[in-house]
C-alpha cells in the first residue's frame, strides 16, 4: 500500500519548499471539507479501507450522519454548505418548479446551476469571502454560481471527467500560495460510491470493494501531501447520503401513475413534486393517486405540519407522491431502460437514495481529523445541519442566526 501512495504522490507536484512552508507565518487555521457522495455509513466497516480507518482512529468518527429530506445530492450537499435544511435554503430538490421564475431546477442546467437567485442562505465560502478569508473549490453543490454575488476566490464548475488525482494535487498547488492568497476553506468533491452503488447497488461487494480500494488510496496520498505543510490544516469527510437496493421490478411507473392528473409533474426516484393546474382539485387528485393501487404515500403539503410558513414552500410541490422504501418512481421510458440496462449487466439490483432519513440506509458520514478536534473519539449519529456552524467556530467566522445547524451539538469534539 505505502508503494502505491509513494506512486499516487509521484503524481501530484509538491515542491521542496513546501516542508518548511509557514515556519515565519502565522498558523492560522485551514479546513478542508471533502464530500464522498454516496458513500454510505456503514463502508468503512464493512471494507476496512486502511487510510480512512487511521485517519478515523486519529481523529473524531459519527456513528452515522443524518441526512436532511429528501436524501438527494444536491440538497444535502448545499444543506452541509448553509446550515440550513432544504426547505429553508431553496434546493427542495435535485429537480423543482420555481413558480416565480416559472422555470423548473435540474441539476443538468448548467446555467440555472450557475445562477445564485436560485440558492439561499449563505455557503461557508461566501460567509468566508464576505469576511476577508480566501476560500477554494474543487466542486461542491453552489461553489460555482454567484451566490450574493460571491464565488470562492479559486473555483471549479463541475467537470466529472476530472480525476481524482488532478483534484488534489490543486489543493496541494492552493496550500503553496502565500498567506495572504492561500484558501483557509477548501471544499473538494469525490463521486466514486455514488456512482458505483447506483450501477451495482450497495450490496454489492464484489463491485464496491474495488473503488473504494482506489478511492482510499487516493486519500491517503492526500493526507500523506498534507503532513508536508507546516500549517494548521483540520480535514472534515462527509456525504451526502446513503444508498439502498431497489430491484429491477420495484421500479414504479410514474407516468402512468400521474396520467390523469391536471396538472405537471417533476422529479422522480423516492419523491415526486405534483404542481396543480387548479389548487381545488386537490383533494380529488389525492384521492385519484391513493386509489391507483401503487406502494406510494400521497402527501398533502398545506395539511403537513413540516412544511408550514416556509421560505421556499412555493417550490414544493402541492402534492409529494412518495413510494415506499424499497420501491422507486420512473417515468414509462426509464422503467423501460432500466430493465435493458439491468438484463445487459446480468444484475436485477440497482442502488436508488432520496428517501426519509429515518431508514438507517440514507444515513450518511462524518470523519474528522487535526488539530482543531479530539483524538480517538466517536459520537452520536447527528443531523448534516450541524456541520455548518462547527466549521466557522474552528475558522473564526460568525455563525449567522438563522441557521438550522447549532454549535452546541458539535461543539464537544473541538479542543479547548
Amino acid at each position: 500500500m505505502k508503494r502505491f501512495c509513494l506512486l499516487l504522490l509521484s503524481l501530484v507536484t509538491i515542491p521542496t519548499f513546501a516542508f518548511s512552508q509557514g515556519t515565519a507565518e502565522s498558523k492560522e487555521p485551514i479546513v478542508i471539507l471533502i464530500s464522498l457522495d454516496g458513500f454510505r455509513y456503514d463502508y468503512v466497516d464493512r471494507f476496512q479501507p486502511e487510510n480512512l480507518r487511521r485517519f478515523i482512529a486519529e481523529g473524531v468518527e459519527a456513528e452515522s450522519m443524518m441526512p436532511s429530506f429528501p436524501s438527494k445530492t444536491f440538497p444535502n450537499h448545499y444543506t452541509i454548505a448553509t446550515g440550513l435544511k432544504p426547505e429553508h435554503h431553496g434546493l427542495v430538490d435535485n429537480s423543482f418548479y420555481d413558480p416565480e421564475k416559472d422555470l423548473t431546477y435540474g441539476i443538468g442546467k448548467k446555467e440555472l446551476v450557475q445562477d445564485g437567485s436560485w440558492y439561499g442562505g449563505t455557503p461557508l465560502w461566501v460567509l468566508a469571502e464576505q469576511n476577508d478569508m480566501v476560500a477554494a473549490s474543487y466542486f461542491f453543490v453552489g461553489s460555482e454560481a454567484d451566490i450574493q454575488g460571491i464565488r470562492p476566490s479559486y473555483y471549479y464548475p463541475y467537470d466529472g471527467s476530472v480525476s481524482n488525482m488532478t483534484r488534489v494535487s490543486e489543493v496541494f498547488k492552493w496550500l503553496e500560495l502565500p498567506e495572504a492568497e492561500r484558501p483557509r476553506l477548501i471544499t473538494l468533491y469525490f463521486s466514486d460510491m455514488d456512482d458505483v452503488g447506483h450501477a451495482y447497488g450497495p450490496s454489492n461487494d464484489a463491485m464496491l470493494e474495488p473503488r473504494l480500494r482506489k478511492l482510499d488510496h487516493e486519500l491517503g496520498a492526500l493526507f500523506e501531501g498534507l503532513k508536508s505543510y507546516d500549517l494548521d490544516i483540520n480535514v472534515i469527510i462527509v456525504s451526502d447520503h446513503g444508498m439502498t437496493d431497489i430491484p429491477v421490478d420495484n421500479f414504479l411507473n410514474l407516468t402512468i401513475l400521474t396520467k390523469d392528473v391536471p396538472g405537471s409533474v417533476v422529479n422522480n426516484g423516492a419523491l415526486a413534486h405534483v404542481y396543480l393546474e387548479n389548487k381545488k382539485d386537490k383533494r380529488k387528485v389525492i384521492k385519484s393517486l391513493e386509489n391507483a393501487g401503487f406502494p406510494v404515500h400521497i402527501t398533502d403539503v398545506d395539511h403537513k405540519e413540516n412544511y408550514q410558513d416556509l421560505m421556499y414552500k412555493d417550490r414544493i410541490g402541492d402534492i409529494l407522491i412518495i413510494p415506499d422504501m424499497g420501491y422507486y418512481l420512473a417515468t414509462g421510458p426509464a422503467v423501460t431502460l432500466t430493465k435493458r440496462r439491468a438484463k445487459s449487466l446480468g444484475t436485477t439490483v440497482f442502488g436508488e437514495h432520496g428517501f426519509s432519513p429515518a431508514y438507517k440506509e440514507m444515513h450518511a458520514v462524518f470523519y474528522a481529523n487535526g488539530p482543531a478536534f479530539n483524538s480517538g473519539l466517536r459520537i452520536e449519529t447527528f443531523q448534516n445541519v450541524h456541520v455548518y456552524p462547527m466549521i466557522c467556530k474552528i475558522l473564526g467566522l460568525p455563525i449567522p442566526d438563522s441557521i438550522d445547524g447549532k454549535l452546541e451539538v458539535l461543539a464537544p469534539i473541538l479542543k479547548n
